[in-house]
C-alpha cells in the first residue's frame, strides 16, 4: 500500500495508509488530461483491441475534476487525480460494460509511467483502478440527473448546473466509435431560444432588485453590507456573462478562470473588479451600472431583445438599478407555454439554489422539478 506522503496530514482527504492521488508518487509535471490519454493510448485501448475488436467505444477524461476542464495543476494531485478514464459505449451495446469492467480488472497493470493504476478517491476508498464504465445514458444521467438522449424537457433543462454539463461535455475525447455521445454533446450545446430567454431574464430580475442598496445601505453607514452586496451582485453579473456569451459556467472554483476565456472578460474585467472593490459606494455602483451595459450591449448583439439602456435612476433616489424593460423585453419575446407559466423570478436551478449538497447532486436537483411545478400551480 501507498504510504502517506509527508507533509500532506493537513489535507481533509488524507486518510492514514492511503493517497487519495496517484499523482502524489510521482513529481514530474503532467496534466492530468495528458496523463489520461496517454494512458489510454498505451494501455487501456491495445486491451480492447485485442479482446474485443469490433466494439465501437469512447474513450476521454469526463465528469468531475479540475483536469477535464484543463485547470488542474501540482496542488490538484493531492486527490482524485491520477490514471482516471472513462469508456462509453452506445444503448445496444450495453450487455459489454460488465465484459470490459471485467477486462480491465484483469488485464490493467499495478502502475502506469510511474503512477498507481489503482488509488482511493475522496467518494471510495478503495483501492481500485479509476476506468469508469458505462453507457452513453447511463454516464450522461449520472452526471446530469435527467436524460438528454431521449430529449430534455423544460424543467430537465432548469435543473441542469453550468458544471454538471461541462462534465459531459467539456473534457477531452481520445477515441469515439460511439452513434451516441456526440449527439449528446451536441444537444447539450446550450438552452433552447425560450429557456435561454427565461434564464438571462431572471439573472436581469435579480440584479435589479439588489443593486439600489448598494447605495442605500452605504448612506445609512452600512458599508460592509454595502460591501457584501456589491460582491454579490459581481458574481451575478459573472455568471451573466457566461450566460449571454453562450457558454456553460463552471463551479464557483474555476468560474473566474474560466471567466478570463470570454470575448467578454476584455471589457467585463475592470467594471467587475471595480463593483467587488471600489473603496466607497459610488465606485462600486459606478462598475455595476458599467458592467450592465457591456452586457446588454453584448446580449443586444445575439439578436435577443434589449432596450436602448439597461441601466434607470432607482425611483427619485439617487441609486440606479436595472431597468424593467431590459427582463420585461426577453419574457415578451418567449413563446412557449411550459417557460410562460413559470414565475419570472425563478430562472435556472443556478439562480436560487445556493446549496453545495444540493447543485452538486443530480438527483437533488433534479428532484427539484417538483418545486417548479408548484412555482407554476402544476401541483
Amino acid at each position: 500500500m501507498t504510504p502517506a506522503i509527508s507533509g500532506a496530514a493537513g489535507n481533509s482527504w488524507q486518510h492514514p495508509g492511503h493517497v487519495w492521488s496517484c499523482g502524489a508518487v510521482n513529481d514530474r509535471v503532467m496534466s492530468g488530461g495528458e496523463l489520461s490519454r496517454q494512458f489510454h493510448a498505451d494501455v487501456v485501448a491495445p486491451l480492447l483491441a485485442e479482446a474485443m475488436p469490433r466494439l465501437g467505444y469512447a474513450a476521454g477524461r469526463l465528469g468531475t475534476g479540475s483536469d477535464v476542464l484543463g485547470f488542474d495543476d501540482a496542488m490538484s494531485r493531492d486527490h482524485d487525480w491520477g490514471c482516471r478514464l472513462t469508456l462509453l459505449v452506445d444503448e445496444p451495446d450495453r450487455d459489454a460494460v460488465p465484459q470490459i469492467i471485467g477486462l480491465l480488472e484483469r488485464g490493467l497493470p499495478e502502475s502506469y509511467r510511474g503512477y498507481p493504476v489503482r488509488f482511493p478517491v475522496s467518494w471510495n476508498p478503495a483501492l481500485t483502478h479509476k476506468v469508469e464504465v458505462a453507457t452513453v445514458a447511463g454516464f450522461a444521467v449520472s452526471r446530469l440527473g435527467v436524460d438528454p438522449a431521449r430529449g430534455l424537457s423544460v424543467l430537465d433543462w432548469l435543473v441542469l448546473t453550468g458544471q454538471s454539463v461541462l462534465e459531459v461535455t467539456a473534457g477531452p475525447l481520445f477515441a469515439d466509435r460511439t452513434a451516441q455521445l456526440a449527439h449528446v454533446r451536441t444537444a447539450l450545446r446550450w438552452y433552447p431560444p425560450d429557456i435561454e430567454r427565461y434564464v438571462l431574464a431572471a439573472g436581469w430580475q435579480r440584479l435589479s432588485e439588489e443593486m439600489p442598496m448598494v447605495g442605500r445601505t452605504a448612506d445609512r453607514g452600512d458599508e460592509f453590507g454595502s460591501r457584501l452586496l456589491s460582491a454579490r451582485l459581481a458574481d451575478d453579473l459573472m455568471w451573466l456573462a457566461f450566460a449571454v456569451s453562450r457558454q456553460w459556467p463552471p463551479y464557483p472554483k474555476w468560474r473566474g478562470t474560466a471567466f478570463g476565456a470570454l470575448d467578454l472578460a476584455a471589457d467585463l474585467a475592470r467594471p467587475l473588479a471595480a463593483a467587488a472593490t471600489a473603496p466607497d459606494w459610488h465606485g462600486r455602483e459606478d462598475g455595476l451600472a458599467q458592467a450592465c451595459e457591456v452586457l446588454l450591449s453584448a446580449q443586444r448583439a445575439r439578436g435577443l431583445p434589449a432596450p436602448a439602456a439597461a441601466v434607470t435612476r432607482f425611483w427619485d433616489r439617487p441609486y440606479r438599478t436595472v431597468g424593467q424593460e431590459v427582463f420585461q423585453a426577453l419574457l415578451a419575446d418567449v413563446t412557449n407555454p411550459e417557460v410562460t407559466r413559470l414565475p419570472a423570478f425563478t430562472g435556472s436551478v443556478e439562480q436560487w439554489v445556493s446549496s453545495v449538497g444540493i447543485l452538486a447532486s443530480p438527483a437533488r436537483r433534479s428532484a427539484l422539478q417538483a418545486a417548479y411545478r408548484a412555482f407554476a400551480g402544476l401541483g
